[in-house]
């Protein structure tokens, strides 16, 4: 059974940090890109940051270079995306989607995780 649970989100001050972990199970991790999407309220969903396999290419929103950082521990079937200097725009629920590169067709997607940027 393919999960994608996703951990690490909550209420946080403006200019402050978070770090979202997603735990794979049930399909072969390491043959998937992963990435973090998120959702406002009234909004799209919009993808944040995504990471190859290896973890050797990452690509980032332009809202969010510089700030957040996404990463994987293929050991242990993971993904993180560190998140600095958090506005009050980046409150959202945050989802983490595997996709395989081979075949697409084959891509999970998590619960999702809330986020909240608030002073």
């Amino acid at each position: 059974q393919v999960q994608l649970v996703e951990s690490g989100g909550g209420l946080v001050q403006p200019g402050g940090s978070l770090r979202l972990s997603c735990a794979a199970s049930g399909f072969r991790f390491n043959w998937y890109a992963m990435s973090w999407y998120r959702q406002a309220p009234g909004k799209e969903r919009e993808l944040v940051a995504s990471i190859t396999t290896g973890g050797g290419t990452t690509n980032y929103a332009d809202s969010v270079k510089g700030r957040f950082t996404i990463s994987r521990d293929n050991a242990k079937n993971a993904v993180y995306l560190q998140m600095n200097t958090l506005k009050p725009e980046d409150t959202a629920l945050y989802y983490c989607h595997a996709r395989n590169p081979i075949s697409p067709q084959y891509n999970y997607w998590g619960q999702g995780t809330q986020v909240t940027v608030s002073s």
